[in-house]
């Protein structure tokens, strides 16, 4: 499938309701006191801690000094410092997020780097600062500046939930045959999947179609959480393979 046809396929997969969206959410809240709002914005942090990250170590910062400065960041978000910030009328959580923290290491690293690890920086387990960092360690050594592998981490953490989301809903041994076929990277024919699943090519063909629709839908839902607007959707979604096919 050409990226043009992906782009049309996702971006034809429905409307969303942006009434109760995370990003909305945390940001017609106001204060952000309610419940919703809090584990809106709460899940919206953890799915960006790892882009964030990434984005600082490219920086130069030191590892643990990276981990400092994005749990740092989060904390202060969660505690609502910067949430006074946001427009609603510039909706994408990804820009805001960005800026925000572009403008926390600007005024702030300082401070943010004296704090002590394991003191009350908890917003993400060290189990999970650690992989992180091994994480890091495995990306590609391209000189990428640190506005681009943030942009990269960020379509590759949407690809991987809405991934996740679809795999929670299929069979995992039909689930992993049809990934690559689903995503264009498997080597194997409809022919070879066939005969591995005891399908035949038109039924495999069929399962290929309803998992695209399904995923475009879900890509969809995904996107949408973390803007404010249809037309943001779209926007995403076309930044997001531009992202990925560059």
């Amino acid at each position: 499938m050409t990226d043009d046809a992906n782009a049309a396929e996702f971006q034809n997969a429905g409307p969303c309701d942006f009434r109760t969206t995370h990003w909305s959410l945390v940001l017609n809240a106001g204060d952000s006191q309610s419940p919703g709002a809090a584990g809106a914005l709460d899940r919206l942090c953890r799915m960006y801690w790892y882009p964030l990250y990434a984005f600082v170590r490219r920086k130069g910062y030191a590892h643990e000094e990276a981990q400092d400065l994005t749990q740092g960041f989060f904390e202060k978000l969660l505690s609502n410092s910067y949430l006074a910030s946001a427009d609603g009328r510039r909706g994408k959580f990804r820009t805001f997020l960005l800026t925000s923290f572009t403008n926390f290491l600007s005024n702030e690293w300082d401070r943010a780097s004296r704090l002590k690890r394991g003191g009350h920086l908890t917003f993400v387990s060290l189990d999970a600062e650690a992989e992180a960092e091994d994480r890091y360690k495995l990306e590609p050594v391209d000189h990428a500046s640190a506005d681009r592998l943030f942009e990269q981490r960020w379509a590759h953490t949407i690809m991987e939930s809405v991934l996740e989301h679809l795999a929670d809903e299929m069979e995992p041994v039909r689930f992993e045959a049809l990934k690559g076929l689903l995503l264009g990277e498997d080597e194997m024919s409809y022919a070879t999947t066939a005969a591995h699943l005891g399908m035949t090519v038109p039924a495999v063909t069929s399962a290929i179609h309803r998992m695209r629709a399904r995923f475009g839908l879900l890509l969809r839902e995904e996107i949408s959480h973390t803007v404010t607007s249809e037309v943001e959707v779209e926007e995403e979604i076309r930044h997001l393979i531009k992202v990925l096919t560059e």
